[in-house]
C-alpha cells in the first residue's frame, strides 16, 4: 500500500454509520474519525446535546463538541418517521460499520438490532456500546459514567486509600469504553477486510471498566482460593501523591533498584541503603507507605527545580504537577504541536487537541465539526436520493439543512 493511497489516513475508504450521543460514542468514532473513516454522524433534529453546553459563540456549536466531532459529517433526520427510518437504513446499507450507544433493547425496538441491519448489508460490522453486558441481569439499566465509576469498583478505590467512594474528576469510564469500542471496530473491520465477513459485537460499559481496574488490582485474588488481599498495594497508599516541595508540588518517583540508592544519598538517608526491606522491587512494595513517607518527608527541602535537575541527572521519573491551564502551554505538548491552532468557518481561530498517535500519514482536520445537518443535503445525494425527494424530506422537516448562525 501507498503512503499516496491513503492520504487521509489508514481508514480511508471505511464508512461508518454513527448514531451516538454524548462522549462515548462521539469519542470512538472520532477516533476512527481521525484515522480517515468517513464518519457519518446521525443526529435527531435537536443534535447531540453536546452541542448546546456553554460557552459557546453560535448556538449549536459548543467547544465541548467541537474537538469531539471533527472529521465527521452530519446529517440531521427525524428517525420517528418511516422516512427518516428509510434514509438511516438506506444509509446503513452502504456502510460498513454501524456504532449505536442506545440501550439494546431500544435499537431493537426501532430495527436497528443486529439482524435487522444485518439484512441492510450481510457483512456490515455492528457495534453496540451499551452499560451492562446483554446476559447479565442489569441488562437494559440506564448508564452514565458516574453510575460505572460505582458499580465497577473504580470509586470504591477511593475508599481503600481516603476512607470514602469518590468520582474520578473526569468522565472516565466514558472515555475508555470508547477507546475500547474503537479498537474492537477496528478488529471486526480487520476481519471483514479479510474475508471474514460481518459481525455483531457489544461493548458494554461496566464490563470495561472492571477489566480496566481489575489490572492490577485483582492481585492476590487471582488465585482461588486467594493467596492475599485484593489490591495492589503500592497504587492503593495513603502516601501516594504528588509532594509538597520548597516552591509547588512534585510527583518523585523512584522506582528501580538504582532509583532508590540515588534518592537515599541525595537525601542523606544513607542509613537505609543496606536495609534489607528496600533492595528489590517485590520487597519494596511491601513496604512502600515507609518509603513514599520519606519522600513526602524529603521532598519540601527543595525547588521543583532542584528536585527535576536531580531527577533527570539520575533518570528517576520525576514531573511537576500541573494544571490544564499549564498543561496547554507546556513546552514539550507545544514543540509535538499538540494543541494546533485552526480556523473554523464559522467559529473561528479554534485549539483542535490532536490525536496522540503518528502514523506516516500525519494528523489532519479533514472536516471541522458540522453544524448540525450541515452535510445532509450532500449526503442524501450520495445515497441516491432525487432532488425533489431531497427538498420534500426538508420541506416536511424529515431532514434539517444547515441553519442559519444565530448568535446564542
Amino acid at each position: 500500500m501507498s503512503k499516496s493511497r491513503f492520504k487521509n489516513g489508514p481508514l480511508e475508504g471505511v464508512r461508518i454509520v454513527d448514531l451516538t450521543t454524548v462522549v462515548l460514542g462521539p469519542y470512538a468514532t472520532r477516533i476512527l474519525a481521525d484515522l480517515g473513516a468517513d464518519v457519518i454522524k446521525v443526529e435527531t433534529l435537536a443534535g447531540d446535546q453536546t452541542r448546546h453546553y456553554k460557552p459557546l459563540k453560535h448556538a449549536g456549536m459548543a467547544g465541548y463538541f467541537i474537538n469531539l466531532n471533527r472529521n465527521k459529517r452530519s446529517i440531521s433526520v427525524d428517525l420517528k418517521t418511516p422516512q427518516g427510518m428509510a434514509i438511516l437504513k438506506r444509509l446503513i446499507g452502504s456502510a460498513d460499520a454501524f456504532i449505536h450507544n442506545m440501550r439494546q433493547q431500544a435499537a431493537d425496538r426501532l430495527g436497528l438490532g443486529y439482524e435487522g441491519v444485518r439484512a441492510l448489508r450481510p457483512d456490515i460490522v455492528y457495534c453496540g456500546a451499551v452499560g451492562f453486558g446483554s446476559a447479565g441481569p442489569y441488562s437494559g439499566r440506564a448508564a452514565y459514567d458516574d453510575v460505572i465509576q460505582a458499580a465497577s469498583g473504580l470509586a470504591g478505590l477511593h475508599a481503600m486509600v481516603h476512607g470514602e467512594p469518590a468520582f474520578a474528576p473526569t468522565v472516565l469510564c466514558d472515555k475508555i469504553t470508547g477507546q475500547t469500542v474503537a479498537y474492537a471496530v477496528l478488529a471486526a473491520l480487520l476481519q471483514q477486510a479479510k474475508g471474514g465477513g460481518g459481525q455483531a459485537v457489544e461493548v458494554p460499559m461496566l464490563e470495561t471498566a472492571a477489566e480496566f481496574a481489575l489490572v492490577e488490582h485483582l492481585h492476590g485474588a487471582t488465585f482461588e482460593p486467594p493467596l492475599g488481599e485484593i489490591g495492589f498495594k503500592r497504587v492503593l497508599s495513603k502516601y501516594r501523591k504528588p509532594f509538597r516541595t520548597a516552591d509547588g508540588y512534585m510527583c518523585i518517583l523512584p522506582y528501580s533498584d538504582s532509583n532508590w540508592a540515588d534518592f537515599f544519598r541525595f537525601t542523606g538517608r544513607t542509613e537505609l541503603l543496606g536495609d534489607a526491606r528496600f533492595r528489590v522491587l517485590a520487597d519494596r512494595v511491601q513496604h512502600i507507605d515507609f518509603l513514599y513517607a520519606a519522600v513526602e518527608q524529603e521532598a519540601p527541602r527543595f525547588a521543583n527545580a532542584e528536585w527535576q535537575a536531580f531527577c533527570d541527572r539520575v533518570s528517576i521519573p520525576c514531573m511537576p504537577v500541573k494544571s490544564l491551564d499549564e498543561v496547554l502551554d507546556d513546552e514539550h505538548l507545544a514543540a509535538v504541536g499538540m494543541f494546533p491552532l485552526h480556523e473554523h468557518p464559522t467559529e473561528g481561530p479554534y485549539r483542535v487537541v490532536r490525536s496522540p498517535v503518528q502514523f506516516a500519514q500525519p494528523f489532519q482536520v479533514r472536516h471541522h465539526a458540522p453544524r448540525l445537518g450541515e452535510d445532509s443535503v450532500g449526503i442524501l445525494e450520495e445515497a441516491g436520493f432525487s432532488s425533489a425527494e431531497i427538498e420534500g424530506f426538508v420541506r416536511h422537516g424529515v431532514v434539517q439543512a444547515p441553519l442559519e448562525m444565530a448568535a446564542d
